[in-house]
């Protein structure tokens, strides 16, 4: 469940940051505005699929004092901190924007902060699902070559 659960997370907030990019490339306020009205929607799927991870990731590594364990005990904060105070209250700013047509000077900034925070918490959990594959074994560590 820890794996599925994590990697739906990941996932969505992957599609969230490529969508936006992508309409914002494409130059089309339509797309813009399509983009930024769906994700709350996609919250729903994300709120749950996060909760869920970390909840049995708290469950999975009770008692465990690996050097990787610790690891990603430290990143959870910053990636519920940054999910909880930027990434939603950005999405759900940015929806309210979009549905008033108000694509004006304070709607790049916001999304500027958005996709920044965004990018970090694709980072972070994609850490913490590399470390996941370490731990179970999934991955091997890599070697050094001179040893």
């Amino acid at each position: 469940m820890h794996p599925l659960s994590g990697i739906v997370a990941l996932l969505t907030i992957a599609s969230f940051w490529v969508s936006t990019v992508i309409s914002e490339l494409s130059g089309s306020e339509q797309a813009i505005i399509a983009v930024k009205q769906v994700i709350p929607w996609g919250l729903l799927l994300l709120v749950p699929a996060l909760a869920l991870t970390g909840a049995s990731g708290f469950t999975l590594g009770r008692g465990d004092t690996s050097a990787l364990i610790a690891s990603k005990r430290r990143r959870m904060p910053i990636i519920a901190a940054n999910g909880i105070l930027v990434l939603v209250p950005c999405a759900l700013t940015l929806a309210l924007m979009t549905r008033d047509g108000e694509l004006d000077a304070w709607f790049y900034p916001v999304q500027v902060i958005e996709l920044m925070a965004g990018a970090v918490n694709v980072a972070l959990m994609g850490l913490n699902a590399r470390d996941g594959m370490l731990l179970t074994g999934r991955v091997a560590r890599l070697r050094d070559p001179s040893s």
